[in-house]
């Protein structure tokens, strides 16, 4: 087990290498950049909300937002101010220079204009013909998403991204999955419509405690109902799998660098875990440019594995993609695993993971990474991997939806990785493209909950800040190179579905902390008294939705305990939006916009985009 002290040697190191923030791509963020642009975004916010409160524009705008057509009802917030606020302050503040953070701003201002001026026009078409008009509430929500979709999408046409390669994709039956989904997503609808409906005490309990603010019981009821569901569904598909005795010969690859206050530890866990599986386990320790004593700690520790041979190559040229071509060109074996240095794997992984492999279907297999505990952001951190890995990412493979399985730990077929040409290097989220790629050559992805491994956290917050900054940009650089996904004519889960919706949610959780500085102004200033809900929908968004989804993970999952965990998780989500914010700050913005869709129907890569690819 990993200790404190481990957590603190690990912090002592330089943790910032040329995988942190790909020059091509991301620049330095100073620490002050995005304080500067939210006292910014909330000068202009509250300008806007003083104007559009004025006698003279209230009567232009009767609903206190930018609407330009009747709405019923009341809003929570006045969206589009914020919106709008938002995308002007963090276009200033964007890694551009000053014409470039002008026409990004303006791009991004009249986009969500004509988008939002359509719907109101359709509103008011209807209104006259039918005499019927859409909710403000209603409205509010479709305002945000689209707000969100516009941001992420703008940002991936205007960033200087990995250039789009082909992706090939093999077409299977869908079937199954597409009727699954229908059912589930039926069920989901029903059950929420009809809790909606009945008048429950609890309802208005909850809104008193803030878990449901003004949106209503429906909405929290869907997510947890349909991923449930699914969730259910994929622990069936673990245990009917077949799980024939399948032990052929695998090699380990690791890529490490610096690694000398953990790389003992992590080969004696995959000797234990090789000593459990019981087939041939080749270990290629891959020594990535360390100027520590990781080559002298690792080979003494391979000379004493029990179970396991291996060895050590040097990899002089630094980049982990660097080390983990080099680990993939020198395996011999059909079955290829990758482990982060600092990961320690459990006793049974290996033998579990290998299982799924008899059957021919599979591509990728992977886990639930665990945090040592003890350190700073350890408790929160449980509850995290808890939700996406052990909850979301399993569910989404009753569908065949998974798009990436952490590389801390994860199996592949040798000749998978081969044939798509290795991991890519220069950006972020290499792990997640080849999973992805995988996928899409037809072959299943299977996260089992069973397979827990111990994944080192960073203790500081400034190596929590330059991981999670890293991570948080391998979104765009992923869809970006892997954009013939989105704008195929062919129907893929992923591409049409999953990588959108992880685009919009980026831009969701970059725009939470802006969120919440927005509604307390709005509500503190009473800039919007027909709404009395104001600070209990914010506080629902931010703690009940997710409070609500980590007990149903902790629980599921069989780790109780993790409901311990839940006031450090609530207050790393607020941390985890702010380093969202300051990642997507750091995006190198061009000065002209590419329209994706349109080079993509023309079969066009762009020479300014070579040039930098």
């Amino acid at each position: 087990m990993t200790t404190v002290a481990t957590h603190d040697k690990r912090d002592q190191i330089e943790f910032v290498s040329v995988d942190s923030a790909p020059k091509r791509f991301a620049g330095p963020v100073s620490q002050l950049r995005a304080p500067a642009m939210l006292l910014t975004f909330c000068c202009i916010a509250a300008a806007l909300l003083w104007i559009v409160n004025t006698p003279t524009v209230s009567a232009t705008f009767p609903n206190r937002d930018l609407v330009f057509s009747p709405y019923e009802g009341h809003h929570a917030i006045a969206i589009r101010i914020f919106i709008v606020s938002f995308c002007i302050s963090f276009a200033a503040f964007s890694s551009a220079n000053w014409s470039g953070r002008a026409l990004f701003a303006l791009d991004l201002v009249l986009s969500y204009a004509v988008i939002c001026g359509i719907f109101d026009l359709a509103n008011i078409v209807m209104e006259k013909m039918v005499g019927l008009s859409y909710s403000l509430h209603f409205s509010a929500i479709l305002s945000g998403l689209l707000g969100f979709a516009i941001y992420s999408f703008k940002l991936l046409e205007r960033g200087r991204m990995p250039v789009r390669i082909p992706i090939e994709h093999r077409a299977i039956s869908n079937k199954r999955a597409l009727l699954r989904l229908a059912i589930t997503i039926t069920i989901a609808g029903a059950v929420s419509a009809y809790v909606s409906s009945m008048k429950l005490d609890v309802v208005e309990q909850m809104r008193q405690l803030t878990m449901l603010g003004g949106i209503g019981p429906g909405v929290f009821l869907f997510l947890p109902t349909l991923f449930g569901q699914l969730y259910l569904l994929a622990i069936y598909d673990v245990k009917t799998a077949k799980k024939a005795t399948f032990k052929p010969a695998v090699s380990i690859i690791v890529p490490a660098h610096n690694e000398e206050y953990i790389i003992e530890n992590t080969i004696n866990a995959m000797d234990k875990a090789a000593a459990h599986y019981g087939g041939d386990v080749h270990i290629l320790i891959m020594n990535n440019n360390s100027s520590d004593n990781t080559e002298t700690i690792a080979r003494e520790t391979l000379a004493k594995c029990k179970s396991a041979k291996g060895q050590l190559i040097n990899v002089p040229k630094p980049g982990k993609s660097n080390a983990l071509n080099a680990g993939l060109e020198a395996t011999k074996t059909e079955f290829l695993i990758r482990v982060d240095a600092d990961t320690l794997v459990g006793e049974d992984n290996i033998t579990r993971a290998m299982a799924y492999f008899s059957d021919p279907a599979v591509g990728v297999v992977g886990g639930v990474p665990i945090p040592p505990g003890g350190a700073l952001f350890d408790r929160a951190r449980l509850l995290e991997v808890l939700v996406k890995h052990g909850f979301y990412s399993v569910a989404m493979g009753a569908v065949n939806g998974v798009v990436g399985i952490p590389g801390m730990f994860v199996v592949y077929r040798t000749e998978h990785p081969r044939y798509l040409g290795g991991f890519v290097e220069g950006m972020n989220g290499e792990d997640t493209d080849i999973s992805l790629r995988i996928g899409e050559l037809g072959f299943h992805s299977v996260v089992d909950p069973k397979i827990r491994y111990i994944s080192e956290v960073p203790s500081s917050y400034a190596h929590m800040r330059e991981q999670r900054m890293r991570w948080f940009r391998s979104v765009y650089h992923i869809s970006s190179r892997c954009r013939d996904l989105i704008y195929s004519d062919w129907m893929t889960l992923r591409g049409k579905i999953i990588l959108p919706y992880m685009l919009i949610n980026s831009g969701r959780r970059a725009m939470l902390v802006p969120l919440i500085l927005f509604g307390t102004l709005e509500y503190v200033l009473g800039f919007n008294p027909q709404s009395p809900i104001i600070w209990q929908s914010i506080v629902a968004v931010t703690t009940g939705a997710p409070a609500i989804m980590a007990v149903i993970s902790s629980l599921l999952n069989g780790m109780p305990r993790g409901v311990l965990c839940l006031p450090e998780y609530l207050i790393f989500r607020v941390l985890r939006a702010y380093f969202t914010l300051e990642s997507m700050l750091s995006i190198l913005v061009k000065q002209d916009g590419e329209n994706l869709e349109k080079a993509f129907k023309n079969n066009v890569i762009p020479e300014k985009l070579l040039r930098i690819a």
